[in-house]
């Protein structure tokens, strides 16, 4: 079987809570290059993910990916876990 393809966005970044139920707040960060002063800029935004199985735990890495909205804020739901976080 052949895998559909997708016109979802896909996005990587790090998981900074998981405080809620079923639901982690992953920061992507991003460069871009400033139009007038031409410096390479980092900004991130902070995603709020659906995770099912709440495996998810603080300074993982995963990747998301667009969905229907799931409740206010929710839009992106976690796909898989691509670095675990060093526990202490």
């Amino acid at each position: 079987m052949s895998e559909v393809k997708s016109n979802k966005r896909k996005l990587e970044g790090v998981v900074v809570s998981n405080k809620g139920n079923k639901t982690v707040v992953v920061s992507v960060e991003r460069t871009f290059l400033h139009t007038r002063y031409r410096k390479t800029v980092r900004s991130h935004k902070k995603y709020m993910a659906h995770d099912e199985t709440n495996d998810c735990n603080i300074g993982d890495t995963v990747r998301i990916i667009e969905s229907t909205p799931i409740s206010r804020r929710k839009r992106w739901m976690m796909i898989d876990i691509i670095t675990r976080a060093d526990q202490l």
